[in-house]
C-alpha cells in the first residue's frame, strides 16, 4: 500500500472487482468468467516481438482484470453494457495471432474472449455467401465450405496460428491469394456489430448500394475500437478447377517490381505474385526448399484451365519482358506446398532474436525508392547492432504493392528496457522512412497498439475525424483503449 493509499481505497477497490465479478458471472455465467492470473496473461498475449519478448524474459504483458467468454451476440451486449456501466475498458480478443499488441490491455478492464463464438450459421450456395460468428477459425470454416466444393480464399499466414473471421476483419487481414480473391475488407459483405452502450448494429445485407455512407467498412480495419463484431456475412468462391504455376528469376528486385507491375496494369489476375529479394530467397531455399536463384518470382493461377492457360503465357511474355528467366513449374508447386512452413513451429523468429514487420503498402512508382531508402536505414543507422534487412512482395493490386520488409538483430541489449528502446528506434526509422517515400503506414497487420503513434503522422488532418467519430460512437472511450493511437478511456470510475 503506498502511503497515500488508504485500506477503505484498497477494500473499495477489492469490492468493486468483485461485484463487477459477479455482475459478468450473471450475465454470462460464473463458468465463462475469470480473474485467474494465469487466464489473464493468457488473454493479453498475441505473437507482437513485444509479447513474445515478455514472457522470454518472465515479464508480465498488460493485462486485463477480468476475462469474459460470451457465447452469443446477447451475451455480448451484456458485457458491453456492464462495462459502460462501470466505464471499464473492453479489449476484444479472437485466435490473439495478431502482432501489434492489440491484445495487451494497458488500462485493465474486460478481456472479451469470443471463442465461444464459434457456429458457422448459413452457407448460400445461390449468391455464394457464407454467414458465421465471428469466433470461427479459418481452417474450421474452410473445411465445411471445401465439402461443398467452395472456399473463402482466405488464407493467412496466421491460418494456423488461430486466426478468426472477426479478427480478419477487424485487422484488414490478407491471405496469400489476395491477389485475386482481395482482402477481408473486399470479402466481407454485411457485420453484426454490438457498440457501447450494449447495442446491436446491423449493416446491410450488401456493401454496393447509394443508401447513404458506407457504415459496414467503419467497423472493418476499427480494432474493436468502436463496436465488438459478432456475425460476419462473407462473400465465397467455387473451389478452382485447377491450378498452375510459374516460377522466374530476376537481376534484381526492381526487375521484379517491374515485372509485377506489368502483371497487374495488364489487368491479368494471378491469385499469387511472390517477389524475395536475395535475403528473402535464401531464407525461402532453407525453409521451404525452393532453389536459391538470387531474386526468385512465384505465381500461381487458378481457375478453369482456359484460363490458366491464357494467363500463364500472357504472364510469362510480361515477365521476360521485364528481364526475368524461367525456373519452370516445380518451384512454384514446391512453394505452393510448403507456404506455411516459415510459420511452423521453430521457423518463426523468436527472442532473444529482436525483429519486426513493417509491410508497408504503396504505389508502383514509389516502391523500388521505398525499398532502398528502407533498406540503407536499417543497414546502416544500426550499423553497430548487426540489423539486417529483408523484404518480398506478397500483395498486389492494380495500382501498387506490399513491402513485407522486415529486420532482424541477432543479439540485441539484454536489458529489456535497452531492447524496448531499440525496437521503437527501428521501428520508428522503417516506418517513418517508408511514409516519407511514399508508403502507407500498414497493409494487413493491423496497428494496434504498436503503431498507434504513427497515425497522426500518417493520416493529418484526418486524423482527428477519426477521432471525432470514436467519440462519438464510443464516449468513455473504453472500447480497445489505447489501439490505432486512439488514447486511454475518458472518466473512467475505474
Amino acid at each position: 500500500m503506498s502511503p497515500t493509499t488508504s485500506a477503505g481505497e484498497v477494500s473499495g477497490s477489492h469490492y468493486l472487482r468483485g461485484q463487477i465479478a459477479r455482475e459478468l458471472s450473471t450475465a454470462i455465467g460464473a463458468a465463462n468468467v475469470s480473474t485467474d492470473p494465469a487466464d489473464l496473461q493468457a488473454q493479453a498475449a498475441d505473437w507482437s516481438w513485444m509479447s513474445k519478448y515478455m514472457l522470454y524474459k518472465n515479464l508480465e504483458q498488460p493485462s486485463a482484470d477480468f476475462v469474459a467468454r460470451p457465447g452469443s451476440t446477447v451475451d455480448v451486449e451484456r458485457v458491453v453494457q456492464i462495462a459502460s456501466d462501470y466505464r471499464i475498458p473492453i479489449v476484444t480478443r479472437g485466435g490473439g495471432s495478431g502482432t501489434q499488441g492489440g491484445t495487451f490491455a494497458p488500462y485493465g478492464g474486460i478481456s472479451l474472449d469470443l471463442s465461444r463464438l464459434n457456429h458457422v450459421i448459413e452457407i448460400d450456395d445461390e449468391s455464394l455467401i457464407v454467414t458465421t460468428q465471428a469466433g470461427v477459425d479459418g481452417p474450421a470454416l474452410e473445411e465445411k465450405l471445401n465439402h461443398k466444393g467452395l472456399t473463402l480464399a482466405h488464407y493467412p499466414g496466421s491460418y494456423h496460428l488461430g486466426a478468426t473471421i472477426g479478427g480478419f476483419i477487424a485487422a484488414r487481414g490478407s491471405g496469400v491469394v489476395s491477389t485475386k480473391y482481395g482482402k477481408a475488407e473486399d470479402q466481407v459483405l454485411q457485420l453484426e456489430v454490438v457498440v457501447a452502450p450494449g447495442k446491436t448494429v446491423t449493416t446491410l445485407p450488401v456493401p454496393s448500394h447509394a443508401a447513404g455512407s458506407d457504415l459496414l467498412q467503419s467497423f472493418v480495419g476499427s480494432e474493436g475500437t468502436l463496436g465488438v463484431i459478432t456475425q460476419a456475412s462473407l462473400r465465397i468462391d467455387p473451389l478452382p478447377e485447377t491450378r498452375g504455376f510459374l516460377s522466374f528469376s530476376f537481376p534484381d528486385i526492381f526487375a521484379g517490381i517491374e515485372a509485377g507491375r506489368l502483371i497487374m496494369t495488364n489487368r491479368l489476375r494471378p491469385a499469387v505474385i511472390r517477389l524475395y529479394d536475395e535475403a528473402d530467397s535464401k531464407k525461402l531455399q532453407d525453409w521451404v526448399g525452393t532453389p536459391f536463384t538470387g531474386t526468385l518470382m512465384i505465381i500461381m493461377c487458378d481457375g478453369s484451365s482456359e484460363l490458366v492457360n491464357y494467363e500463364m503465357k500472357a504472364i510469362t511474355a510480361l515477365a521476360e519482358k521485364a528481364g526475368g528467366a524461367s525456373l519452370g513449374p516445380d518451384v512454384g508447386q514446391t512453394w505452393w506446398d510448403g507456404k506455411y512452413e516459415p510459420y511452423a513451429k521453430g521457423k518463426l523468429p523468436q527472442p532473444p532474436l529482436m525483429y519486426g514487420t513493417f509491410d508497408q503498402v504503396a504505389r508502383f512508382v514509389d516502391l523500388p525508392r521505398i525499398y532502398r531508402a528502407k533498406k540503407k536505414i536499417i543497414e546502416e543507422q544500426f550499423a553497430e547492432y548487426g540489423a539486417r534487412y529483408t523484404a518480398h512482395l506478397s500483395h498486389w493490386y492494380d495500382w501498387g504493392a506490399m513491402l513485407y520488409d522486415r529486420f532482424y538483430v541477432d543479439e540485441p541489449p539484454t536489458d529489456p528496457a535497452e531492447a524496448m528502446v531499440l525496437h521503437d528506434r527501428l521501428w520508428d526509422a522503417g516506418i517513418l522512412t517508408g511514409l516519407e517515400n511514399g508508403g502507407v503506414l500498414n497493409d494487413h497487420h493491423g496497428v494496434g497498439i504498436k503503431l498507434g503513434r504513427f497515425m497522426r503522422t500518417q493520416h493529418g488532418a484526418g486524423f482527428e475525424l477519426m477521432r471525432q467519430l470514436k467519440d462519438a460512437w464510443d464516449p468513455d472511450g473504453i472500447m480497445n483503449p489505447g489501439k490505432l493511437g486512439f488514447g486511454p478511456p475518458r472518466n473512467s470510475k475505474w
